[in-house]
């Protein structure tokens, strides 16, 4: 046994019942935690605690004890509860942020989303109508794209998200799909996870976020840390039973704001040149070239 489930342990037995509904004595001692926590925190503020050691171990062994109860009757342990926070934490706010491996490593090189290259995206105006086209080494590559809403926004230029998938994740059905990169050497995997479905889910997906992110100035100013955590969370919901579910929610945030970041340079300068850089997990843009 560690000594960190020494520790709990000593508090709490290993293995205990979960009940189905909450009981009042449950909702009674939630309170005391509530107020227990409240006291302490009023007594910090009115700096009764600073010279006073003996008081502020007085109120910790408190809460500490109503913490007990509350996690006894609601079948829960401290142990599991600190262990499955610490991964939620790190998962959101890393010590080390490393990446992990992209998902199509040990599939052909002719099936493998690209590790470095540019895409130059522009907006033109055909028959009085604005239109985004997009070229890759003087080729064109896909439909010519317009917003399809009542009211515009700019969404023409959301191919940016999936390039961001590509370079930060490692992931995209959606560019698979347009660069014939699907799996084919592997026809469960080009199923499940390069077929039509999974590129719905990546359409869904950035499609929703859009929608979070024009109430939030397209994340202009956010800094890694500060996406919200709730819509992270949404996201992996997003993508549960598909292989990107498995890329922490630290990398989806960069994904995001990368993405974000050149959406937003897109609107200004109505074009750019797009350059995935997988090594270093980054997409970067510019001026077209």
């Amino acid at each position: 046994m560690s000594m960190s489930n020494y520790f709990f342990f000593y508090f709490q037995p290993e293995i205990m019942a979960t009940p189905h509904v909450p009981s009042a004595a449950f909702e009674q001692t939630l309170i005391e935690l509530a107020a227990a926590t409240g006291q302490l925190m009023a007594d910090h503020a009115a700096k009764d605690l600073s010279h006073d050691i003996r008081r502020l171990g007085s109120r910790l062994a408190s809460i500490l004890d109503v913490l007990i109860r509350a996690s006894n009757e609601a079948g829960v342990t401290l142990e599991a509860a600190a262990v499955k926070n610490r991964a939620k934490t790190l998962d959101r706010w890393p010590v080390d942020r490393a990446f992990p491996p992209l998902f199509d490593e040990t599939a052909p090189p002719e099936e493998r989303l690209p590790r470095s290259l540019s895409i130059e995206i522009f907006e033109r105006k055909v028959s009085g109508k604005n239109y985004v086209f997009q070229t890759c080494k003087g080729l064109n590559i896909g439909d010519r794209l317009t917003d399809n809403a009542m009211t515009a926004d700019d969404y023409r230029f959301h191919d940016v998200f999936h390039y961001a998938y590509v370079a930060v994740l490692g992931w995209s059905p959606v560019t698979r799909s347009l660069f014939r990169l699907k799996r084919k050497s592997d026809p469960k995997i080009d199923e499940a996870q390069d077929g039509a479905r999974a590129t719905l889910i990546e359409e869904g997906v950035a499609t929703w976020i859009f929608g979070q992110a024009v109430n939030m100035k397209l994340f202009e100013g956010l800094n890694a840390g500060e996406l919200p955590f709730d819509l992270l969370k949404q996201v992996r919901q997003f993508v549960s039973g598909y292989e990107v579910e498995h890329c922490p929610a630290w990398l989806w945030e960069r994904a995001i704001l990368q993405g974000y970041s050149a959406f937003r340079y897109l609107r200004e300068h109505r074009a750019g040149t797009v350059t995935i850089d997988t090594t270093n997990r980054r997409l970067e843009i510019g001026p077209l070239s």
